[in-house]
């Protein structure tokens, strides 16, 4: 039995797809709230999962810097019940991050071999998380992803927001100086099966081959959609937000890689799958 939280979230969508051969307990469904320890404790026991798959976090950038202290109550606290409850019933914890742990001041992609540095409430928070799952646990994945897509009509991130603008106008503008590599939902959860076969318990970075920008994803979009459209570069100072953003979340998935276990696609060839299962083109 796997025990999923958060589950309704975009990563979510595609549970029950890649899962379809294991039993899962989506404690959405119950509305388990992870920062209440004894209805963490009580589903738990009632369930009696093997393994738990924690999605469940508030990941909002913004959000997170203009009410950090929901951010710690769920990121920290949240992630701290579950990793607790995990080392008391003896059950294996995969806790899902981000690459939004570092500070963005590297050239190259970072390594699970980079000290983070995080910028922000959000990332701040996520690492903590990770440290919680570290001194607690000794049987856990910790798996940080990147810039996420998926989850199509969930999609509330960068590509759901430009397949919407693209669809209202006929001029965009995009920034071009911030970098990552995406990661899309369902091979996340693909590469997340692999490794719980495994007994290579630690850390982990997943996301698709490859660095852009958010102005590279949007012309590749564009490309993909056969859509004609204007899409200007602008200075992320075009666009100020509440929290401060790296300028690099570009990671490596090096511990895969030495495993011979990154079967991750490219940015690119993601994100035509993704749109190709979800929107029909023009011929």
């Amino acid at each position: 039995m796997l025990l999923v939280t958060g589950a309704e979230g975009m990563v979510g969508s595609y549970l029950r797809e890649v899962f379809s051969d294991t039993e899962l307990y989506l404690t959405d469904i119950d509305n388990m709230d992870v920062t209440n320890f004894a209805l963490v404790e009580e589903t738990i026991k009632k369930v009696k999962p093997s393994a738990i798959l924690h999605l469940a976090a508030e990941t909002d950038v913004d959000h997170c810097q203009q009410y950090p202290d929901k951010a710690f109550k769920v990121n920290v606290f949240g992630t701290q019940n579950v990793a607790m409850l995990c080392r008391k019933y003896d059950i294996l914890l995969v806790y899902v991050s981000t690459a939004g742990v570092f500070g963005g001041d590297k050239r190259e992609p970072y390594t699970e071999f980079d000290t983070p540095n995080p910028v922000n409430i959000y990332g701040l928070t996520k690492l903590e998380g990770e440290r919680l799952v570290e001194r607690i646990l000794y049987r856990y994945f910790i798996v940080r992803a990147g810039w996420m897509i998926g989850g199509e009509d969930k999609d509330k991130k960068f590509v759901g927001k430009m397949i919407q603008l693209m669809r209202e106008r006929k001029e965009i503008r995009v920034v071009y100086d911030k970098i990552g590599s995406p990661t899309f939902a369902k091979y996340l959860l693909l590469g997340i099966k692999k490794l719980m076969n495994t007994q290579y318990y630690g850390l982990y970075h997943m996301t698709c081959k490859g660095v852009c920008s958010r102005y590279d994803i949007a012309l590749e979009i564009a490309k993909i959609m056969k859509k004609d459209i204007k899409i200007t570069p602008v200075s992320s100072a075009f666009f100020p937000l509440p929290a401060p953003r790296a300028y690099s979340e570009a990671m490596r998935n090096y511990k895969l890689d030495l495993l011979g276990m990154n079967d991750m696609p490219t940015w690119q060839e993601a994100l035509k799958e993704y749109l190709s299962s979800w929107i029909t083109f023009p011929k």
